[in-house]
């Protein structure tokens, strides 16, 4: 395909996204039917798809329509190259610019120049102060690549060396001494053998640094109750020795690779499908907004309604009431998001404390977005002996 090719690829592939498909069905639906791409022209539309949701905003007002085509316009606008350059009609590139077009489009202003919900900006702002604009303009990027060296196969320079005879150059992360960034050929990241053989595993530093902030020791009981796929399992599990670590998820169909993940990574996780008993350390790593990773998941900027906030707020609280009586005398709960808004981070662990007696906050800790890695919230909570 030529550059103007997949410019249209991406065009069609967005007004089904405006259209309320999902971006990932949405490029899967085209990948099929389009059988001539091959895996870089794939890789090039699905940037240019994931470039324009982060910034959907900005670059419908700087190309002068709220679809599509005038989306495109608008992040050559942006990123270059011109948009004339590739919207000549030549092949299966877009028909070149009207006079119209060329005319349209304007800088925007307020929350759309941060690529921000407007209901959604003043709150962001107030929560986050004089930090607000550098976490917008950080979501409005790509996120670096991160993973974890998985310290049951590996020392972070054996998985250095590793990943280099792939080709695949790595270099320490700030937020964690097991964290790798990423520094070039992460699309063959999922095809070596430092992954399949679980020297490595995906997972930005920032989700690592989570998991250093806990008190985990050898020996502990130690639930993860909202595991999903298991990536903060695995890692307690490395800093056990091995394990065991219980994983627990209200939807199971979460965790089917879990058992995958833990054989190849070397770990001893055991799903517990209805948790009872006292545990030494739960962790909840809730359900939430997902703000701190809107530069992965974009899509989620553009979907959260306040009503949907709520009702997240509202799951949060009734997850923390659940656990904390699986938490031994002594024991901790801790409480993570990856949530930049104050609702569900300190407004969250507030609320229980004022509700639940003999609890103190042990420890908390917040990230923001940004070349670090992704923003998050973890709190420990102790309970008296």
């Amino acid at each position: 395909m030529t550059p103007g090719a997949r410019v249209s690829a991406a065009i069609a592939v967005l007004d089904r996204v405006a259209a309320g498909e999902p971006a990932e069905k949405a490029l899967t639906n085209w990948a099929r039917g389009a059988r001539y791409a091959g895996s870089k022209d794939r890789a090039a539309v699905r940037d240019h798809v994931f470039d324009v949701l982060r910034r959907w905003r900005s670059t419908a007002a700087m190309g002068g329509a709220d679809t599509g085509r005038g989306r495109m316009i608008g992040l050559l606008r942006q990123d270059g190259p011109s948009p004339e350059t590739l919207f000549d009609g030549a092949g299966h590139a877009p028909a070149p610019l009207s006079p119209e077009e060329e005319d349209a489009g304007s800088a925007p202003d307020g929350a759309a120049s941060r690529d921000m919900p407007d209901w959604l900006w003043p709150q962001l702002a107030r929560d986050l102060g004089p930090q607000a604009d550098a976490v917008a303009e950080a979501l409005r990027h790509r996120a670096p690549v991160f993973v974890r060296v998985n310290t049951l196969r590996a020392d972070p320079d054996g998985a250095r060396a590793a990943l280099a005879d792939e080709g695949i150059e790595a270099r320490p992360a700030a937020l964690s001494p097991n964290a790798l960034e990423i520094a070039a050929g992460a699309r063959g990241l999922a095809r070596g053998a430092a992954f399949t053989g679980g020297v490595v595993e995906m997972q930005d530093a920032a989700s690592q640094a989570v998991v250093d902030a806990l008190p985990l020791a050898p020996g502990m009981r130690v639930l993860d109750y909202c595991a999903g796929g298991g990536g903060k399992a695995l890692a307690m599990a490395a800093r056990l020795n091995g394990g065991p670590v219980a994983v627990h998820d209200a939807e199971l169909a979460r965790m089917k690779d879990v058992p995958a993940r833990a054989t190849r990574a070397g770990a001893d996780l055991r799903i517990e499908e209805h948790p009872r008993g006292e545990w030494d350390l739960v962790l909840c790593d809730v359900p939430c907004s997902g703000s701190g990773a809107w530069c992965r998941a974009p899509e989620g900027k553009w979907r959260l309604t306040q009503a949907g906030l709520d009702a997240l707020c509202r799951t949060q609280t009734e997850i923390l009431d659940r656990t904390a009586p699986l938490v031994a005398p002594g024991g901790v709960l801790a409480y993570a998001t990856c949530s930049l808004l104050a609702c569900e981070n300190t407004a969250a662990v507030e609320r229980f404390l004022a509700d639940h007696s003999g609890w103190m906050l042990q420890d908390s800790r917040s990230f923001l977005p940004g070349p670090d890695g992704d923003g998050l919230f973890v709190a420990v909570l102790s309970r008296a002996g």
